[in-house]
């Protein structure tokens, strides 16, 4: 098993996000580092302060120098393909290398009424999504991009410099959706990510993302299957361990342990420590 950090950009400074990220990059457990895209906090007064998810990424791929950073997920509604292609290649090549691309269709509904942002319904969320990846995915692996979907069109399309890694950097779907996401981890995506209430759940849905990949000729094996763990600041972190074994025996090849709002540097240590037995 391999293991993962995320921490939450909300209700917190860039001085910690920038202090926590640096110091986890020294311990070679965890393999990468992620972020949220979102505008407004998820929990507490939404007029709180929450950084922004790229912004981010591009500065602390300067800060750090070995762990792969990534946004867990960027949502497809809040920019156009073309520039999420663009800001991709960015800082993958300011990163040297390292970002881990994760894409979502979008949900927020509270940030889209307030910011403006059109949330379109499920259906068509997803077909816009769709959409998004493949050109996404033109842009970033092929010298000259032409799509033309039913939204999304390019013509004759740049993206330049492309991205270190080649031919784009892996490409991290999240959601339970058995249908649509599932299917479109399927077809594009080198990770799943999911955050579920067990691992019954996970597992169940590990399983019909194996169907998913039958359908279309993919070998699962070529997908990391990971799943996010929320450490609890009011318990020892000892419990960690508990929290992690049923998604080991279920099959979790990657643990994204989400620390708690605005922990210290100083929580890494003991955490590595205490999962370095798992790996």
């Amino acid at each position: 098993m391999r293991f993962a950090i995320k921490t939450r950009p909300e209700h917190t400074t860039w001085a910690r996000i920038r202090e926590v990220w640096i110091a986890a990059d020294e311990f070679d457990v965890f393999e990468s580092v992620w972020n949220w895209d979102h505008f407004y906090p998820l929990t507490g007064d939404p007029a709180g302060s929450n950084l922004e998810a790229w912004s981010m990424l591009a500065a602390l791929a300067e800060a750090t120098s070995r762990i792969r950073i990534g946004c867990q997920v960027s949502g497809m509604i809040y920019r156009h393909p073309a520039l999420m292609a663009n800001i991709v290649a960015t800082v993958d090549v300011i990163s040297e290398g390292r970002l881990e691309l994760g894409l979502g269709a979008g949900w927020n509904q509270q940030e889209c009424d307030a910011l403006g942002i059109d949330l379109p319904p499920l259906r068509e969320r997803f077909d816009r999504f769709d959409e998004g990846v493949q050109a996404i995915i033109g842009l970033l692996s092929q010298p000259v991009t032409t799509f033309d979907g039913k939204y999304v069109r390019l013509t004759d399309a740049f993206c330049e410099p492309k991205p270190v890694q080649r031919p784009h950097p892996p490409i991290t779907i999240g959601g339970k959706g058995p249908k649509r996401t599932l299917g479109a981890v399927a077809r594009w995506a080198q990770q799943w990510n999911a955050i579920s209430s067990d691992a019954a759940e996970w597992l169940s849905l590990k399983e019909i993302l194996i169907e998913r990949c039958g359908e279309v000729g993919r070998d699962p094996a070529e997908i990391t299957c990971s799943v996010n763990v929320r450490i609890d600041p009011d318990a020892e972190l000892a419990v960690v361990v508990d929290q992690i074994t049923p998604y080991a025996e279920a099959g979790a090849d990657l643990v994204v342990l989400n620390l708690p709002l605005n922990a210290e540097p100083t929580i890494l240590a003991p955490l590595a420590e205490l999962v370095t037995p798992l790996t």
